[in-house]
């Protein structure tokens, strides 16, 4: 037999011991333990759908109607691009393989993925919030002192970094405390700022822990002592939650103490590359959605557009002045309201309308404003109101 006829003939129809062999050859070719458990799963769920009806060809409209299926489970847009890139994968190692023709493997690359239609809105806290959320934890004890280190350097750090963090990598860089040639997603490496006080909670810790050395963060068992070399990153999720609880701030991941950290280092006048640097994005655009630009709703821009009821509706409206007219009474509407102008506007009006008689209709007063606004001016309106009438209504 010669060696071309013992050469391995691309398949159309591949069958289950050819899709485990190319997708072990997917997984051998990743090198993030993230990025394997991904894709294994992504992976194993298009196996099981694909050999479900038999004599399905591996080719694009296969992989064309796995898509539709996917979206036909209401499954999100990242989640279905994801399995469609792991079935990209897939193709392309069984034609590097053999075992299937690069003319089939180029048609499944060319599958479009799912459109992605807006964006999911993050969560941020305020800098109020996020103090609340340091103070719930007890420094007193060795878990508190490993859970406030924890939430502190967590507003920079993924979770795969903090736990991987050891007590070596805290080094001095022009004098201010860094962690030194930390290697985050995709491999990349970045040094990242050590803030003073973050650094004294990390003291505290390490103090009371006796750590000197290896892996900074610990499990702590039952009895409140140090147990292992290290937690996993769903203790880092326990503490966050347990802690969001206690203050009373629903549906908080760990992943948001990071867009937190963005947000409040730009609000601070924090360069965007400089936070780029800090939390170790590749795209500029990623740091962007962390800092919230795209749509702001603290002052919306809906806030103020001249539909809200007067303020005055919420208040309770002052007692009429007397004046000539005794079927008439007097309404004060602040058109620049605040509390402080409608408890001058009492007194100010009182005396502007003493032994004056004024026909009907509005009349406006300038008022100056409390101390805490020097030179400032409001204007307040005087309006004269039917009183029997108005009440008839």
């Amino acid at each position: 037999m010669t060696k071309s006829m013992r050469k391995r003939t691309p398949k159309a129809v591949l069958k289950l011991p050819d899709l485990e062999q190319s997708k072990s050859a997917v997984l051998n070719s990743l090198t993030s333990p993230s990025s394997q458990r991904s894709y294994d799963h992504a992976i194993r769920e298009f196996i099981e759908w694909y050999c479900s009806e038999p004599r399905l060809a591996f080719n694009k409209t296969v992989v064309t109607r796995y898509r539709i299926s996917l979206e036909q489970r209401n499954y999100a847009s990242s989640t279905i691009n994801l399995r469609l890139a792991a079935v990209r994968r897939l193709a392309y190692e069984a034609a590097d393989c053999g075992l299937l023709s690069a003319d089939l493997a180029a048609g499944i690359r060319r599958v479009k993925g799912a459109k992605r239609l807006g964006v999911h809105v993050g969560n941020w806290l305020t800098a109020e919030q996020g103090k609340r959320l340091l103070l719930a934890v007890d420094g007193t004890s060795l878990r508190g002192k490993r859970d406030y280190a924890t939430l502190a350097m967590g507003c920079g750090l993924r979770r795969a970094e903090l736990t991987a963090l050891r007590v070596e990598d805290l080094q001095q860089r022009e004098e201010h405390w860094v962690i030194a040639d930390l290697v985050g997603k995709g491999g990349h490496m970045r040094t990242i700022p050590v803030p003073d006080w973050v650094k004294d909670g990390i003291d505290a810790w390490t103090t009371a822990a006796g750590i000197t050395a290896g892996t900074l963060l610990r499990s702590i068992n039952k009895a409140g002592k140090i147990w292992g070399t290290g937690f996993s990153p769903k203790v880092i999720w326990g503490v966050v939650k347990e802690k969001a609880k206690e203050c009373e701030l629903p549906s908080l991941a760990p992943h948001d103490l990071r867009r937190t950290c963005a947000r409040l280092c730009h609000q601070a006048g924090g360069e965007l590359e400089q936070i780029q640097f800090l939390l170790g994005h590749v795209s500029v655009q990623t740091t962007e959605r962390y800092l919230g630009c795209k749509q702001r709703f603290r002052n919306a821009v809906n806030d103020q557009i001249g539909l809200e009821p007067d303020p005055l509706g919420t208040q309770q409206i002052p007692p009429c002045w007397p004046t000539s007219r005794s079927q008439y009474g007097w309404a004060l509407r602040a058109i620049d309201w605040k509390p402080s102008f409608f408890r001058q506007g009492c007194a100010t009006v009182s005396s502007a309308l003493s032994g004056k008689t004024v026909a009907d209709g509005p009349l406006t007063i300038p008022l100056r404003c409390s101390a805490k606004i020097p030179g400032s001016i409001a204007c307040l309106q005087i309006e004269a109101i039917d009183v029997a009438n108005h009440a008839r209504r």
